[in-house]
């Protein structure tokens, strides 16, 4: 079987991904975005890794702020992934209905009930496809106090683990 897109997938749905939201500020509006493909890239220096379409407005924000945010989202914050990977979201006031703050030293928010954060320097942008790899040098990483469990995607689905 060839890995046409639709067959690839199907197959790569079989790959679990934790789901985060990035944030960044550009032209005094926050944009954010969910994404599935987070993945930690070294601990010297601390570096970690997103993939986001060519096409979506976070991209066009990212090729002037130099810094993001990311909200690693907790077993019960399903409606927050859902909500910011919906097409036709608004650009201006989408994070009105998610309780976030102020992130510390980066551009961007964190989410309130988020797992982790992490507040990121971009260090490199590569093209890969129909997506661009976004490799990010942590500022600042921060786990959330207790077990609030993580939100995963899985066969196309979101999935709660505790």
């Amino acid at each position: 079987m060839s890995a046409t897109p639709d067959v690839y997938r199907g197959a790569v749905a079989a790959l679990a991904g934790g789901v985060a939201v990035v944030t960044t500020t550009w032209r005094r509006t926050t944009w954010a975005m969910t994404v599935s493909s987070l993945t930690s890239v070294s601990l010297d220096p601390p570096l970690l890794l997103f993939c986001v379409h060519g096409d979506a407005r976070l991209r066009d924000a990212l090729d002037e702020a130099e810094t993001w945010t990311v909200s690693v989202l907790s077993a019960d914050q399903a409606s927050v992934a859902d909500w910011l990977a919906s097409a036709g979201r608004p650009a201006v006031d989408q994070l009105t209905r998610v309780p976030h703050r102020s992130a510390t030293v980066a551009a961007g928010v964190r989410v309130d009930g988020a797992a982790a954060w992490f507040e990121c320097r971009t260090q490199a942008l590569h093209p890969a496809g129909d997506h661009d790899v976004v490799v990010g040098e942590v500022l600042v990483a921060e786990r959330a106090p207790g077990e609030p469990g993580s939100l995963v995607h899985l066969d196309g689905r979101l999935r709660a683990l505790r």
